[in-house]
């Protein structure tokens, strides 16, 4: 009970007069960035030539990237002196002896990838297309975390650090597709007291919002094709997870004032391109917003919202297309928190509001099918939102698609507010940025410290920063990673002597 005061008192304080983590963590992380800065650039350089995208084509057990992948993991992990075990979707790589042990929690799969949106190969380190960043996907999530929790260790491993427990780095092949495999893994292995995961933001993550989903689908529209213009086609995004940032509309029966009219609209929107192709009566419509990790809507501009907003200088009637311009405007419209889906909208005081972000829109064999990806807090209970999202869709399908359907799947958000590690990991942060009134932080993204014993994030990404992973503009900074290294040795070296 007292430690849990103590620990209550310190998270609402900070850690502005607390000591500066001790010499040997400080001795220790300064040779690590000496010593190893150009090794870890150059290993993840080596990590990101692998496309461990998870491929519905390939049994991960057969995929030559998943394989090389570890291959390498295992080769960097012999001749760094540390051992190596592999269980298949899960590599484990050991430090030291002792009962007790430390995690860290990483992975080695990545999104999706659009080659054609990067300047260089986005399975290649790029570190001269914009100086100070190392470009690749990967490079902030998560195979940068993996590089420097390598070379943290090497380092306590050179200065022959007496540790009273083991250091163990734990690294997952699915953490972007699906959890069911170390779900299975964790039921037959004992994990360590006590973990630190490495795949979100800084200074130390206690909070994660639940990840949900909307998929709405629209059938085809029954009759003859309506009189004048009509919206023939919407489509738009990448992949779930990403805010997107392309989409396309088309028109027929087009035309030049409805052109200037959308292009007027469209023009007023803040952070978008769009482009406009004539052919005799059709014009195709291409619109450019920004992608981002769909956790952090608000580091992205939305080209599916966007484009149905641009859309709204008329009535669109008579086609699936149509109909799902309107369900957007009308039910999510272009702000981020589902202000507009009937009674759905909440907000929690530490973990902020619930995100609501169309990030796919694409024809299928069942319809037209849009998937909205959510990001919720505490305050309200699953099976009451997803009342409330029906309740709004219904309304609305009444009025425009009565065949249309919803499916929903409303994740639950997680906290870890007490776990003996964050004033460490907090004093950690303090000293090496100079901010001095660090607290935890809640984040929309879900990470695997839901499945560790004492699990908190602490990084890669500074607070305030954009979070590139899941972008088509992923990149790490050289500064940040060397100070990473940093914090990583001597976090490492505080939990585990």
């Amino acid at each position: 009970m007292l430690r849990k005061i103590a620990l209550a008192t310190l998270l609402l304080t900070g850690v502005a007069h607390a000591a500066p983590p001790s010499e040997v963590a400080r001795s220790t992380a300064k040779y690590a960035r000496a010593k190893y800065g150009e090794q870890v650039i150059n290993s993840l350089a080596s990590m990101v030539t692998y496309n461990t995208v998870a491929d519905p084509k390939i049994p991960f057990e057969t995929n030559p990237h998943h394989i090389g992948f570890k291959k390498f993991l295992k080769e960097e992990a012999e001749r760094l002196g540390f051992d190596y075990e592999d269980s298949g979707w899960v590599v484990v790589i050991g430090y030291g002896k002792g009962t007790e042990r430390v995690g860290v929690v990483t992975h080695g799969d990545v999104q999706p990838v659009d080659p054609s949106k990067w300047k260089q190969s986005p399975f290649k380190l790029d570190r001269t297309s914009e100086p100070g960043k190392l470009l690749a996907r990967g490079s902030e999530d998560d195979k940068g975390p993996i590089a420097t929790a390598l070379y943290a260790m090497k380092a306590i491993k050179d200065k022959k650090v007496k540790l009273n427990k083991r250091i163990e780095l734990y690294v997952y092949m699915g953490e972007e597709s699906d959890w069911t495999a170390l779900e299975e893994y964790i039921k037959t292995h004992k994990l360590p007291e006590v973990n630190i995961t490495l795949d979100a933001e800084y200074p130390v993550v206690t909070a994660e919002k639940g990840w949900g989903a909307l998929m709405m689908t629209l059938p085809p529209v029954q009759g003859g094709a309506p009189q004048g213009p009509v919206l023939s086609e919407f489509t738009g995004g990448f992949f779930g997870s990403q805010i997107p940032e392309d989409a396309v509309a088309v028109i027929d029966n087009a035309t030049p004032e409805l052109a200037e009219q959308i292009r007027k609209r469209g023009a007023a929107q803040k952070g978008m391109q769009y482009s406009f192709t004539q052919e005799g009566q059709r014009l195709r419509i291409k619109a450019k917003g920004l992608s981002a990790h769909s956790s952090k809507p608000e580091d992205g501009v939305n080209a599916i919202g966007m484009l149905a907003d641009a859309l709204a200088v008329r009535s669109w009637e008579g086609t699936q297309a149509g109909n799902m311009a309107s369900l957007i405007n009308e039910l999510i419209g272009t702000g981020l928190y589902g202000e507009k889906f009937g009674k759905a909208a909440y907000s929690d005081d530490f973990m902020g509001p619930m995100t609501v972000s169309p990030t796919v829109l694409k024809q299928t064999d069942k319809g037209l099918e849009l998937n909205v990806n959510l990001r919720r807090p505490r305050g309200k209970a699953g099976p009451e939102l997803q009342a409330q999202f029906e309740s709004a869709f219904n309304a609305w399908k009444a009025q425009r698609a009565p065949e249309a359907t919803l499916r929903a799947i409303i994740g639950e958000p997680w906290l870890r507010p007490d776990a003996p590690q964050i004033p460490t990991l907090l004093n950690v942060f303090s000293h090496y940025t100079g901010i001095k009134d660090a607290k935890p932080v809640s984040i929309g993204g879900g990470t695997n410290s839901r499945l560790f014993p004492n699990a908190v994030s602490f990084g890669p990404a500074m607070p305030g920063s954009v979070y590139t992973g899941h972008s088509e503009h992923e990149f790490i900074t050289t500064k940040q990673l060397m100070l990473n290294l940093e914090m990583y040795t001597a976090v490492l070296v505080e939990l585990a002597r």
